[in-house]
């Protein structure tokens, strides 16, 4: 490469000239050479949805711990349980209150959620707020026609439209409440309207035709159509249920349907953090703290 200031030659990829010390022009690709640009974009990163009144424009943002972004007009309002927003704008108002009665009030707290309920809106202008999950894991958005309902895990519940209700659902069969792993009640959500849930971990979709049945491991059945069939089967075979390691049961759901299953369940992982948990006291009366060392180093 020739420096323009003394001439002199220099070798390729060269910054300062070896002669003179002065700065050597950058080297500019050819086209066919030139590096594809980075995708910052992710999938599943953001989605926009725009309506009118009563159809909230919202953005999900995040990878592993994601937030929804919710933008209200004057007329649309947003509920969630107590403490579920993060953040919101100065022109946004709040309303808590029970939701319905003493009745509804026990019927959320069965099925997960708390006693109350908060309304978000906005008088005039438009308003921001946020709801952020508090797992690493996704946010799904279901946009319910008037009746349809979906089956969710407890807890799962973000927020909604002021349309979408909320009940318990109890698994019809007491096999299923009793070995289903996630409780024998789950969330029932009927639209019209929009919806938000969160999932522990990566989420996975699956249709089901009818007649079609997959097995799942307890725990990572995280929502469901209401057309969906669920119940609970035993695992076959002496051998397996001693050394398998996948417990007794297992849970069966048949088509047709749409089912969503969550990747690290919350309470696997809380089983799994808690064997390198140390153990305050002990046998003895020095009341230290009793670390397993075998499960530390993974033995």
């Amino acid at each position: 490469m020739k420096c323009q200031a003394c001439g002199a030659e220099n070798a390729p990829n060269t910054k300062f000239c070896t002669n003179c010390g002065a700065p050597l022009p950058v080297a500019i690709p050819s086209e066919g050479s030139r590096l594809t640009p980075l995708d910052t974009e992710l999938e599943h990163v953001q989605r926009e949805f725009v309506g009118g009144q009563g159809r909230v424009s919202y953005r999900i943002d995040g990878t592993i711990l994601q937030v929804v972004t919710i933008e209200l007009e004057p007329g649309e309002v947003i509920y969630s349980e107590s403490g579920g927003m993060s953040w919101m704008s100065d022109n946004v108002e709040m309303r808590t209150h029970s939701g319905g009665g003493l009745g509804k009030m026990i019927k959320r707290a069965v099925a997960g959620e708390s006693l109350f309920i908060t309304d978000f809106y906005v008088n005039q202008g438009r308003g921001t707020i946020a709801f952020a999950c508090e797992f690493p894991g996704k946010i799904i958005p279901f946009n319910l026609k008037p009746g349809e309902s979906i089956i969710a895990q407890k807890d799962s519940f973000m927020c909604a439209e002021k349309s979408v209700t909320i009940d318990m659902h109890f698994r019809k069969r007491l096999g299923t409440g009793l070995f289903g792993g996630e409780g024998f009640i789950m969330q029932k959500i009927t639209g019209p309207g929009l919806v938000f849930l969160e999932v522990d971990g990566e989420v996975i979709e699956y249709t089901l035709q009818p007649g079609q049945h997959l097995k799942v491991d307890t725990g990572h059945l995280a929502i469901m159509e209401s057309s969906v069939d669920f119940d609970v089967t035993m695992v076959k075979g002496f051998r397996n249920i001693l050394l398998g390691g996948e417990g007794l049961f297992l849970a069966s759901v048949r088509g047709p349907g749409k089912v969503w299953l969550q990747t690290m369940p919350m309470s696997k992982l809380a089983q799994k953090v808690a064997q390198f948990m140390p153990q305050v006291g002990g046998k003895g009366s020095s009341g230290g703290l009793n670390i397993n060392v075998g499960s530390l180093l993974g033995d």
